[in-house]
């Protein structure tokens, strides 16, 4: 069996990239609409199947269940994808998004939508919300964005992403798609050549730590043992950058980071610059959102954004998280309560857990 997306007529119509994005994300609006099957296992399920995720080189996308059995594949035992059916809300709100998709020029109202998905506005915006885990208008926006950024990195210039994007003005670009990108469109095409990035490494409670920013915020804080390690690293991280000391520019910023890193303060609230999918922004939002002195498995995070079954896309953010301490990712543990891995090492992140309960209970404070 072939891992193709082309296998047949039917499957050439499905766009290769939502569906296996909607794999990532086990996403259930697309329960119904479409199967993705496995060359390793011959086995087809639905979209938002628990079982764990395969290789995109072994994955086929069809639009029935009957396309995938024509081809040779067996029906997941554990979805049971032929029973897949979208609940109504599930099918509003999937009409919605397709007409958001359709029209990213427009600046569409939640009336319009509710005509097109038959239901009220204030119920589409709470049901849209449960759903995707943003709002119309935040999708609309991010959807905007991606596509700007796929244009860009696909050699086109900014004039012509901007317009396929859906952005109607060079000001309207600069201004939503450069907080998006974390910087300039041009800058970004070039990737991130011309951009200025400031740096300090001071020592905290964790070893050494390095903060970095642009113009715009704060692009980097990482945790290590040696100076040149970590500045090494932040050279490779953003390879077309002028990278230089900040000659205490950044120090204020420092000293808040380091705070946290001691377990005697919050996650500072700085201004950032970084690059991010729209799920890695939710995930490392409600990270944000988790109190000092408390965890919250990789799943309770996914169902507080309304995708139960993207634990694995949510360990997959926390694990890209570039700002250490800033976004709070060490308060993501694995189900069983056990601490799990830590892009700066699980020491530190045991650490850093037990510092902050302590700290928490010494000092009254509720979690």
């Amino acid at each position: 069996m072939a891992a193709t997306a082309s296998a047949g007529p039917a499957a050439r119509q499905i766009d290769d990239g939502a569906a296996w994005a909607a794999v990532q994300g086990r996403d259930a609006l697309l329960d119904g609409r479409l199967v993705y099957a496995v060359a390793t296992t011959g086995v087809y399920c639905r979209p938002s199947c628990p079982s764990r995720r395969p290789r995109r080189e072994n994955v086929a996308f069809f639009p029935t269940p009957d396309d995938a059995e024509a081809a040779g594949y067996r029906e997941c035992r554990r979805c049971r994808p032929r029973g897949a059916r979208p609940s109504p809300a599930a099918e509003s709100v999937r009409r919605a998004r397709e007409h958001l998709d359709a029209h990213p020029e427009e600046s569409v109202t939640l009336e319009q939508l509710g005509r097109v998905a038959a239901m009220s506005p204030h119920h589409l915006q709470r049901v849209f919300k449960r759903l995707v885990g943003v709002s119309p208008r935040e999708y609309a926006a991010a959807r905007r964005a991606e596509r700007l950024r796929e244009a860009l990195r696909g050699g086109e210039s900014v004039s012509r992403a901007g317009f396929e994007a859906g952005y109607g003005s060079g000001s309207r670009l600069y201004e939503a798609g450069a907080a998006r990108l974390g910087m300039t469109p041009a800058a970004y095409r070039r990737g991130g050549r011309g951009v200025l990035i400031r740096f300090t490494v001071v020592p905290c409670a964790l070893g050494r730590l390095l903060l970095a920013a642009t113009e715009r915020g704060v692009c980097s804080v990482a945790l290590g043992d040696a100076d040149a390690e970590l500045e090494a690293a932040l050279r490779r991280e953003f390879p077309g950058a002028q990278v230089e000391p900040a000659d205490g520019a950044l120090d204020e910023w420092a000293r808040a980071v380091v705070e946290a890193a001691g377990g005697r303060a919050p996650a500072p609230d700085l201004p950032l610059d970084l690059h991010a999918t729209s799920f890695q922004l939710r995930v490392w939002q409600a990270l944000r959102e988790i109190p000092r002195g408390s965890t919250r498995s990789y799943g309770e995070i996914a169902a507080a954004l309304g995708s139960p079954g993207a634990a694995r896309a949510v360990g997959r953010a926390c694990a890209s998280n570039p700002v250490a301490l800033v976004i709070p990712c060490h308060r993501a543990v694995r189900g069983d309560g056990a601490h799990g891995g830590y892009r700066w090492g699980a020491e530190r992140k045991q650490r850093i857990l037990e510092t902050e309960v302590r700290e928490c209970e010494s000092a009254g404070v509720r979690k």
